[in-house]
C-alpha cells in the first residue's frame, strides 16, 4: 500500500554505507520507522528530504515487513537551528519526549503542529528558547491526556490567591489554607503570574499559545514547573534534557 504523508524526521539510524532508517512524526501515522534506501548518498534522490529535523512530504510503501520510503519532497529544513548547539539540544530533548509519548500508526496532527510551530520560532529567533520549552512541555502534556486541573483549589475551589501550590503528582491546585504537609512535599508554589502563564498555555486556543511573551524573571520558574511535572507524570528521565541544561 502506498501512503503519502507530511512528516518530520526526528531520528536517523545508519545502515551500511548508503542506507538508513528514519523515525518520523507524521500527521496521519504518528511515529513510525521507515527504511530509506540510498538516503545517505550525497547524490541520492531522498538525501535532502530525510535529513534530521527536516519537514518533508513523504511517499511510503507499507508492507507486511514494514515501511519503505519511495520518494520525498522537502517542505522546510529549519536550517538555522543547526548553527546553535543550545537549540539543537532542546530539539533533541523535545524529540525524545515525542518518541516516548506519541503512539505509532495513529493520527498526530496536533502534536506535529506543536512541534513544527516550536521549530519555526526557534529557526527565526522570534521567541526565547526557554519560553518555547515551557510551551511545548505544557501543551504536549495536555494533548496526550495529562491536562492539569487549573481552575481552582481542589478542596475549596478558590480560583486565585497570592500563592497557590501545584501538586506535581496529582496535577491539581491547592491553596495555602487547604495545604497539608504531605501535599507540600509534592508541590511547587505558584504566584499569580506563574499561575496565569500556566493557565494560558494549557487552556487557550492553540492559535494563541505562541502569541505572548514570558518575562525573563518567570521563564526559569515556569520551566522548572513544566519540566518536573512531565518528568513525574511520565516516570521517565531523559539524558537529552540533562545535556540541554548543562550547555
Amino acid at each position: 500500500m502506498l501512503i503519502t504523508t507530511n512528516a518530520i524526521i526526528i531520528r536517523e539510524r545508519p545502515v551500511g554505507e548508503n542506507d538508513k532508517y528514519i523515525e518520523i512524526l507524521s500527521d496521519t501515522l504518528g511515529i513510525i520507522e521507515v527504511s530509506a534506501k540510498g538516503a545517505r548518498k550525497i547524490t541520492g534522490s531522498n538525501t535532502a528530504g530525510t535529513q534530521l529535523y527536516t519537514y518533508s512530504k513523504l511517499c511510503i510503501n507499507k508492507t507486511q515487513r514494514g515501511y519503505y520510503l519511495n520518494s520525498s519532497q522537502v517542505i522546510n529544513t529549519f536550517y538555522n537551528i543547526r548553527f546553535d548547539i543550545k537549540k539543537l539540544s532542546l530539539v533533541a530533548y523535545l524529540s525524545d519526549l515525542l518518541r516516548y509519548t506519541t503512539p505509532p500508526e495513529e493520527p498526530a496532527n496536533i502534536i506535529l503542529r506543536l512541534f513544527l510551530n516550536t521549530l519555526h520560532y526557534l529557526n527565526g529567533d522570534e521567541r526565547d528558547i526557554e519560553q518555547l520549552k515551557v510551551i511545548f512541555e505544557l501543551r504536549l502534556a495536555c494533548e496526550i491526556g495529562l491536562m492539569p486541573q487549573l481552575i481552582g483549589c481542589k478542596e475549596c475551589y478558590l480560583s486565585s490567591s497570592d500563592k497557590m501550590y501545584f501538586n506535581l503528582y496529582e496535577g491539581n491546585l491547592i491553596c495555602e489554607n487547604c495545604l497539608t504537609g504531605d501535599e507540600l512535599a509534592k508541590s511547587l508554589p505558584l504566584d499569580k503570574t506563574m499561575l496565569h502563564i500556566i493557565r494560558y498555555i494549557c487552556l487557550s486556543d492553540f492559535n494563541k499559545i505562541f502569541n505572548f511573551k514570558i518575562t525573563e524573571k518567570y521563564q526559569k520558574k515556569v520551566s522548572l514547573v513544566s519540566e518536573k511535572y512531565l518528568k513525574i507524570q511520565l516516570s521517565r528521565y531523559f539524558k537529552s534534557l540533562e545535556f540541554y541544561e548543562n550547555i
